[in-house]
């Protein structure tokens, strides 16, 4: 029997990009889920992610929609959709990302202008093997409120304040969701059968929700 091993995360910086380029390049990957690129002033990071990077993703995914639903959180995924302003020179592709309190500010649009449009509230950001890139400055430039950055070994909640992105201990856009919590879901999705694992994300978003009632 054939053994099939999933090439690792691979990550290429290149210089004096011009937005020409980037957006040439962008074009030619339209209608494809990687590479994924983030553009800071002329440097271009182009990143291929691992089996293990899209497992994590998805599995933050998920766990942001159970949550939603059980609290009553109008919240929709806009996944890795590009998001680039010209005019400050910068742009980049989460692995995934959500609208909360503007998405009525969105909705129904089938593309988005950030010198008209609002950022995601949320953007996920898995990054296990370091970006090259200060991706904080880029998603601060363009004004994103909360990042869920996973490292390999726990996630961390950072929001935006002034310029810069502090740590809390909780999301602001899903109240009672803390950083630990989510990261002990994280590490239990590796051992847990998925079923079991959503189960037990479903009765602890319940949980939150009744908490907001007291």
């Amino acid at each position: 029997m054939a053994t099939v091993v999933s090439p690792p995360e691979q990550r290429v910086l290149l210089e004096n990009i011009t937005w020409e380029l980037y957006e040439r390049l962008l074009e030619a990957h339209r209608d494809c889920s990687v590479p994924r690129f983030t553009y800071d002033r002329g440097r271009l990071e182009i990143m291929s992610p691992s089996a293990e990077h899209e497992q994590i993703k998805e599995t933050v995914s998920l766990l942001i929609n159970i949550v939603a639903e059980e609290m009553g959180i109008n919240a929709e995924g806009f996944g890795s959709t590009t998001f680039r302003r010209r005019d400050i020179d910068r742009g980049f592709e989460p692995d995934a990302c959500f609208y909360t309190a503007n998405l009525a500010r969105v909705k129904g649009k089938t593309e988005l202008d950030l010198e008209i449009d609002p950022p995601p509230d949320v953007v996920v950001e898995i990054d296990i093997t370091r970006s090259s890139l200060n991706k904080f400055a880029v998603f601060a430039h363009l004004g994103i409120p909360e990042v869920w950055r996973y490292d390999g070994e726990r996630l961390r909640i950072m929001t935006l304040v002034d310029s810069d992105y502090v740590e809390a201990p909780q999301s602001a856009m899903f109240p009672r969701v803390t950083s630990e919590r989510v990261s002990e879901f994280l590490e239990a999705s590796r051992i847990e059968e998925r079923l079991s694992w959503l189960r037990s994300v479903r009765d602890w978003a319940r949980g939150l929700r009744e908490a907001g009632k007291v």
